[in-house]
């Protein structure tokens, strides 16, 4: 606490008592530098008093008195002058802050006239005096606070500039003392106009006093800013800034709601892109999907992926979010049978604050809200539960979300992906899916095609798989020969392309030679010749699919092709013609 910083103000208050007392004025420092002055000591400011002084005296004790026969008082005994003094009385009222002396005013009566002006109303001057030091001392614990945040600030601002957030220093009164350039773009405010305002003119809602009065720290609360056309929804931190267990500021800091969930995005999903070219095949009925897959791309419609567990729905679903006009934006995918029915609704749309016991403080935000502006991708979307589905219908129908606990909804522009392995036209008529929903859903419908129904594709995806396993497994694996690569072709791959990768890094795992052959496969596919027989012979057991699309394809090889013949096969079948062309263009038949 060194007085000299409010040098001009001490100054002042000196000025202020000897117009007051009609007596000169002296007040020293800690370190007896004479600060300030009148009279004939005004030349002496800066000068430092002698250490056997009345002032040093009076720094000593720490409370105030009066010396009325100078040379006679206690204080004046070590004093070098006493025998020469020229003062007729003095005066030390000494400044505390805290109770620490840090400093000395000091009134010198140099007639007897001053004397009398001096001693005639004891108990008032002093008084006054310990007005006065309570004024100085407070004029400098406001100079020390006030230095203290601008040395923050200017320690902090080499760093602030480059921060993505926007960052606001303010006052006890709130207003702003310092800012970076982000936090003018981010409220859309000219360069100089913001240290002209207050936060709460930024932030509305906040009760900035008592705020500053808890010391509260604030992280991830959402908040609305509407100024002069400008529109956007962000998030902010708040962090007291604490001097002497006092708050004597609050820092906050900004970011757009939009950024933040991108930052998200760009963490957990950014590096995964995945092209119609990446996915590898040239059989027709691929091909065939992959165009299909490309001119969904272009649309914003929803999009139903249908296929066995394996076949790849979530890759086709990243391909045409790559290909769409939403390829920068975030691709969210989740699994809607991975996740607890009971926590389903809070991950897809989020929560607030106090929704439920164990809700994170500040709330949530759903995937729906992460996936704002790109794709959202709900896998097995058949497993998700009734009551749920009803508030996926809204999304769809209105384009927004309410977050479990809100009282408002919040407007999203999303593309919806669904997949399923499971049949949704049946547990639409089983009563377990919502058939408006399904409809919904259904609007591009996309079946991928099982690895059996494209066995020319399995020696080209042999030799991708190969070359990622060797890379995985730091392996040098050339190739596979022919009876293993045969044994692949005709083995039904209930598991599709997921078993086929299984399958390769496990013979890359066991292949002890430059090329993988039968011994290195896994015994399911060796077991009696199972691969080529599979299909063939009436008593082996297969899945009810294949049984299906087999008795199918007898019937139309039997009835023929026209329209008459298709209502003859589904009487024969026992189903609708509607449903027989349905599986028709399941089974591609």
């Amino acid at each position: 606490m060194d007085l000299s910083r409010i040098a001009s103000s001490v100054q002042h208050i000196a000025e202020v008592i000897a117009s007051v007392i009609k007596v000169d004025v002296t007040i020293v420092d800690h370190k007896l530098n004479r600060i300030a002055a009148t009279g004939c000591y005004v030349e002496q400011i800066g000068t430092r008093l002698n250490e056997n002084s009345v002032f040093s005296y009076a720094l000593q004790q720490g409370e105030g008195f009066m010396i009325e026969n100078p040379g006679e008082h206690g204080a004046c005994l070590r004093c070098t002058e006493k025998m020469h003094c020229r003062e007729y009385a003095q005066v030390c009222c000494p400044i505390k802050i805290e109770k620490k002396v840090i400093g000395v005013i000091g009134l010198i009566a140099f007639s007897r006239e001053q004397k009398h002006a001096v001693l005639h109303n004891k108990d008032n001057l002093m008084e006054f005096l310990n007005r006065m030091s309570d004024l100085i001392a407070a004029k400098l614990v406001e100079e020390e606070k006030t230095e203290r945040i601008k040395l923050l600030a200017r320690e902090l601002e080499t760093i602030l500039d480059a921060v993505d957030s926007g960052i606001i220093a303010v006052n006890q009164e709130g207003r702003c003392i310092h800012f970076n350039r982000k936090a003018e773009e981010f409220f859309g405010i000219g360069e100089g106009l913001l240290e002209r305002m207050k936060i709460q003119q930024l932030l509305e809602n906040i009760s900035f006093e008592e705020l500053l009065k808890k010391r509260c720290r604030l992280t991830n609360k959402e908040f609305a800013y509407y100024r002069d056309g400008h529109r956007m929804r962000g998030i902010f931190n708040a962090n007291p800034i604490l001097m002497e267990n006092e708050a004597v500021g609050i820092v906050f800091s900004f970011m757009k709601i939009s950024e933040a969930l991108k930052t998200v995005n760009d963490i957990t999903t950014g590096m995964i892109e995945t092209s119609l070219e990446n996915i590898i095949g040239n059989s027709s009925c691929l091909v065939r999907v992959k165009k299909e897959a490309e001119r969904a791309a272009q649309s914003t419609s929803t999009i139903l992926i249908q296929g066995e567990s394996g076949t790849g729905k979530e890759l086709f679903a990243r391909a045409i979010h790559y290909h769409s006009s939403r390829r920068k934006e975030p691709f969210i995918p989740i699994n809607c049978a991975a996740i607890p029915e009971q926590l389903l609704e809070s991950e897809l749309f989020g929560y607030e604050e106090g929704a439920f016991t164990g809700a994170k403080r500040g709330g949530k935000s759903g995937k729906f809200e992460l996936a704002n502006r790109g794709t959202i991708f709900l896998d097995e979307i058949g497993d998700m539960p009734l009551h749920l589905q009803t508030k996926l219908l809204r999304v769809l129908q209105e384009s927004v979300i309410e977050k479990v606990g809100a009282k408002d909804y919040i407007s999203i522009n999303v593309r919806v992906i669904a997949a399923t392995n499971k049949n949704l036209e049946e547990k639409v008529n089983d009563g377990e899916f919502r058939k408006d929903l399904f409809y919904r859903l259904n609007v591009i419908p996309i079946n991928i095609p099982p690895l059996r129904d494209r066995q020319e594709d399995i020696p080209i995806l042999v030799k991708a798989l190969l070359e990622k396993c060797n890379r995985k497994l730091e392996k040098n694996v050339k190739g596979m020969d022919s009876n293993a690569l045969s044994r692949l072709i005709t083995y039904p791959w209930p598991g599709n392309v997921r078993e086929l990768e299984n399958t390769i890094e496990y013979a890359v795992n066991m292949c002890s030679g430059e090329k993988i052959v039968d011994g290195d496969l896994p015994n399911r596919l060796k077991r009696k010749e199972i691969v080529s027989m599979i299909f063939r012979e009436e008593n082996m057991i297969m899945p009810i699919k294949e049984l299906e699309r087999q008795e199918i394809q007898k019937a139309l090889k039997a009835f023929g092709g026209s329209k008459q013949a298709i209502d003859k096969a589904a009487e024969v079948l026992g189903i609708s013609r509607a449903t027989l062309y349905r599986k028709m263009k399941d089974y591609q038949l």
